[in-house]
């Protein structure tokens, strides 16, 4: 599930996307805010994976608020502007929403972040490998790891401090771990 607030000086505007995404299956909208300030705060407080912004508002403008941000959010940028789409795209938006767009516009906008999230959870970093023997799950960082060695539906796991760990796995299901 894909958690998502929505920032927009004009009420109509977000009651138009708290709608939308109600449509949507994969996405919860946690939240819509009018002020930018709060909107930070509890962003800080509570990450989220998605960010309906609106470029145009009063204080600062959502491009500059994005780049405020600490943890890279995935964006869609919801205005009346078009001349702002360039902005928003050298900043790594995820799509670029012209008022008033329609519910099947903004499908297609969900969908492309839905992808985006996926791609983003896929690409996490694995730094261990956890391995199951002697009746105890190990978990073994990849940087204690000198080799492995396969020895026909076993593997022996070589680590730096001299221990080997025998397991019941072939070769190739390790390869894929890895």
């Amino acid at each position: 599930m894909i958690r998502a607030v929505s920032i927009d000086d004009e009420p109509l505007a977000l009651q138009v996307i708290t709608h939308y995404c109600a449509q949507i299956d994969f996405i919860t909208l946690e939240k819509t805010f009018t002020a930018q300030s709060e909107a930070l705060k509890h962003i800080r407080k509570f990450p989220v994976d998605l960010l309906f912004l609106d470029i145009q508002m009063p204080n600062k403008n959502g491009i500059d608020f994005y780049k405020l941000l600490d943890h890279d959010v995935i964006v869609i940028f919801t205005t009346a502007f078009s001349e702002y789409a360039v902005d928003g795209f050298n900043v790594n938006a995820t799509e670029y929403l012209l008022k008033p767009f329609s519910e099947e516009r903004f499908k297609q906008a969900a969908l492309k972040a839905r992808n985006e999230f996926e791609f983003r959870k896929n690409l996490q970093i694995q730094t261990h490998l956890m391995v199951r023997a002697d009746y105890k799950l190990y978990r073994l960082e990849f940087d204690t790891i000198i080799f492995i060695e396969g020895m026909d539906d076993y593997v022996q796991i070589h680590l730096t401090n001299g221990t080997k760990i025998v397991a019941r796995h072939a070769m190739k299901s390790i390869l894929d771990k890895l």
